[in-house]
């Protein structure tokens, strides 16, 4: 199975965080697949935890290292929908692309994020659970 996996996830495993176990066991064995702006969204993330103290700058390399060792595909998406369901739903266009992924590929999506599973599940997009 193919699972649309957001920035939240990947996060969490390469920052160790106490969600990285049960992560690892629910792709295990599956094909994890994002839109294809995944890396900005992660290069801007770890820019906000330099920018925040959470991490110093050899340590965002580090991270970015192990970021870009974690097999996905990257799948093309359509932002104009991306765009509309950020909008109609008051989301950011980063989460919407997540969504959008999920809606075009038919994938489930697995977020960390609550307000992006609980849009997910009103457009009818499977959640996983973690």
């Amino acid at each position: 199975m193919k699972i649309v996996t957001d920035s939240s996830v990947f996060l969490a495993v390469a920052l160790n965080e106490p969600e990285k176990a049960r992560l690892i066991e629910i792709t295990t064995g599956h094909d994890l697949i994002a839109p294809d702006v995944l890396q900005y969204e992660l290069g801007n993330a770890l820019s906000s935890l330099c920018r925040r103290k959470r991490v110093c700058a050899d340590d965002a390399l580090k991270i970015w290292d192990v970021l870009m060792d974690i097999p996905v595909e990257l799948k093309p998406i359509e932002i104009r929908s991306a765009v509309e369901l950020a909008t109609q739903n008051m989301i950011y266009a980063y989460d919407a692309y997540f969504l959008e992924c999920s809606l075009h590929w038919r994938c489930p999506l697995l977020t960390l994020d609550e307000k992006l599973k609980a849009v997910a599940i009103s457009k009818n997009i499977e959640v996983l659970e973690i």
